[in-house]
């Protein structure tokens, strides 16, 4: 019917105390208002750490004991003539001894086996203590914390060593 005048945006809250009235028949355009957010980020530098090693030497000396073998040889003459069908002598061991049996075949008007000596073995074992010095090396790390102005703010102490001298 009358004339309409474009209403004019308000913002949120604000209450407008005029009223329009819209006849039957006619439109009446209400502009609408949303807000929107909008989350920026940004990268801001709160701090550095810096990490670094430093690696020490301990001298030490190692002990062990080292064993060693020792080999006897004794000759025992025996000088035997073996019996007809007398099985003749092996390898054998008696009360730690390793017995070789050495045989020769010599000739008379018969062959006959004669035992000329047993080689007796004795194994024996030794220790001994040695020392020899060593060089070890263990690092430990060092944990900084820098602020932005560059000034270090913390420092991580250094973890009990693990390995014992």
């Amino acid at each position: 019917m009358g004339d309409s005048a474009p209403a004019e945006p308000h913002p949120f809250g604000a209450r407008d105390n005029q009223a329009a009235e819209v006849a039957v028949g006619e439109e009446a355009v209400l502009p609408l208002i949303a807000e929107t957010a909008r989350i920026d980020k940004r990268a801001v530098e709160t701090g550095r750490v810096r990490v670094t090693t430093r690696t020490e030497t301990v001298e030490e000396v190692l002990r062990e004991t080292l064993r060693s073998d020792h080999v006897g040889v004794t000759r025992v003459a025996i000088n035997r003539t073996l019996a007809e069908g007398e099985v003749p002598p092996v390898v054998r061991e008696e009360n730690g001894v390793t017995i070789i049996p050495v045989l020769e075949e010599i000739l008379v008007v018969e062959k006959r086996l004669v035992l000329r000596e047993e080689v007796h073995v004795r194994q024996t074992t030794a220790g001994e203590d040695v020392e020899m010095p060593v060089t070890l090396r263990r690092q430990h790390a060092v944990i900084e914390r820098v602020s932005p102005e560059g000034h270090v703010t913390a420092l991580s102490p250094a973890p009990p060593s693990e390995i014992e001298p």
